[in-house]
């Protein structure tokens, strides 16, 4: 029995996965490989080869970017049951953005060539990895869409939902984030002073409380109406 089979049950925790045939989920995790990285360690940068499909069974990975000023710009971070990677196995071109480990963590990582020999075989299944990529994309013009119409706080709203909803895929919502407030200003490129007053105002409000490096969601329905108010 592989290694990364013993992460099953929580990787059904998540829609895509819980939502593939029995016979794929079993190709994947039969085919991965366990990897674990300690804290600031990196996965991949931008413009590295395409080195297959990745699902984070503990810990959590940060997305971004940094320009040559040194700017940096965090798109996500990601934590179990959260697959990603899936868009170099589509178009075979080097990846787009920076990955680092956001403490120890572990991660399964199915190989390149190990998918698109499976999709070979079994060409039905390109259905079920486009569902991935497409469910991201959704996600994506949400968030371009959010940024050019809302005003901070319910984008911040939103994006706290987003990330304890685990970006659509978890089957509930958490209720403790691992989240630092410097983090969550870069994924919505506000200040670290503008985060904090909107974070203290749901404090006050008593929709979250904060503590140090993570935001715990007091009231869940208090923070999707704060995410409506616009």
């Amino acid at each position: 029995m592989s290694d990364a089979t013993l992460y099953r049950e929580r990787l059904l925790n998540g829609h895509w996965f819980s939502g593939l045939p029995t016979s794929l989920q079993d190709s994947l995790l039969g085919a991965a490989q366990v990897r674990r990285l300690d804290a600031g360690q990196r996965l991949f940068s931008r413009g590295d080869k395409p080195c297959g499909l990745y699902a984070v069974a503990e810990g959590a990975i940060r997305i971004g970017a940094v320009a040559q000023s040194g700017k940096e710009a965090l798109l996500t971070l990601v934590e179990p049951p959260y697959w990603f990677g899936e868009i170099s196995l589509f178009d075979g071109q080097p990846r787009t953005h920076d990955a680092y480990a956001e403490g120890v963590t572990v991660l399964l990582q199915v190989p390149q060539a190990s998918l698109l020999a499976l999709l070979d075989r079994e060409p039905r299944h390109w259905r079920d990895f486009a569902l991935l990529m497409s469910q991201k994309l959704r996600l994506a013009f949400i968030a371009l869409e959010e940024m050019s119409l809302l005003p901070a706080a319910p984008r911040l709203a939103r994006r706290l939902l987003m990330i304890a909803e685990g970006y659509g895929d978890a089957s509930g919502p958490r209720r403790t984030l691992q989240l630092a407030q410097e983090q969550l200003a870069l994924m919505l490129a506000i200040s670290r002073q503008t985060t904090n007053q909107i974070l203290k105002d749901l404090e006050a409000q008593g929709i979250v409380r904060l503590g140090y490096g993570e935001i715990e969601i007091v009231d869940l329905d208090g923070l999707r109406q704060a995410a409506t108010q616009v």
